[in-house]
Formats: structure tokens, sequence, C-alpha cells
């Protein structure tokens, strides 16, 4: 009989656990939902449909239009990659502000380009949020003209462009 009631009262815990865990992913903005988009053809792989990521602006899924971009002027690739993997290689030209580094770098962008700067953000490809969420972070410091180019370093390297 006493194994019995600790057989119930391990369930009612697990049971209560579960829900409870269910019930805060919910209503957490970084929760993850039971259906999301998984097809990294299609842009950033994310599970959360509740993401603002790609209300922000535009995503550039096309290297070869970045590319245009790039050779016409006027715009700054900004990486979003940690320091590191800027240094083993970057787009030409490109500004490095890593994530995790935003807080401490965000004064010097915003000391040299004015709101109106034409950006594309960039990391390491599909599976990469952290171009998605560089570009939220620049358009919440007031940055108007904010673009994302989903296949990243990996996709302009593939196709040949200009690299440092």
């Amino acid at each position: 009989m006493n194994g019995r009631k600790t057989y119930q009262g391990v369930i009612l815990l697990l049971t209560v656990a579960v829900l409870l865990a269910l019930v805060t992913n919910a209503f957490s903005p970084a929760g993850i939902p039971w259906f999301g988009q998984w097809d990294e053809s299609k842009g950033v792989v994310r599970a959360n449909p509740k993401d603002n990521l790609n209300n922000l602006g535009y995503e550039i899924d096309n290297v070869e239009l970045a590319k245009e971009i790039y050779d016409g002027g006027g715009a700054v690739f900004i990486d979003a990659r940690d320091a590191d993997a800027f240094e083993e290689g970057h787009i030409k030209g490109a500004v490095s502000l890593p994530m995790e580094a935003f807080d401490v770098q965000i004064e010097r962008i915003l000391e040299r380009y004015t709101l109106d700067q034409k950006i594309i953000t960039y990391c390491s490809g599909r599976a990469c949020e952290d171009s998605h969420h560089l570009a939220q972070l620049l358009t919440e410091f007031g940055y108007e003209n904010v673009s994302v180019m989903i296949d990243g370093f990996p996709g302009w390297k593939e196709k040949g462009f200009p690299v440092e």
C-alpha cells in the first residue's frame, strides 16, 4: 500500500511539473512552440512564430542581390559573428559588431554611421539568428534602413565574392 501511494505521488508531481512547464513556455517570449519554421531553405530557422525578427524590414535571400548592393556602395555590411570568426574571414570592408559585444560597441556604430545609413547585417548563414537579432537592435536604436543577408558569410564566400 505504501508503494502505491509513493507511485501516485510521483505521477502527480510529474504531471504538475509538466503542466507548469507548458504554461511557462506558452507565455515566455522565447518559448518553444509546438509548430514552427524548420525549413532552412526558406530563411532563418526558428521555432517561434511569435518572433518579430522578419517584420523589421526585409531579408535579402539572394547573395547576388547583396553583391549588387555591395557594388553600388553606400551600404555598410555589419558582421554579427564573434570577433574570432570575423578575424578568420569576413566580407571585404565589413564592420564587426558581435552580438555579445553589442552594448559595449553600439556607441562606436552610432558615432560612425547616421541613422539613415543603409545597413546589411549577416552572420553564419540561414541557421544563424544573430544577424536578425542585430538588425532588430539596430532598428530599436533608430536605424531606419536595415536588412539581413540570410545566407551570411558562408553564402557570400561560396560565390567567390570579395573577402578579407
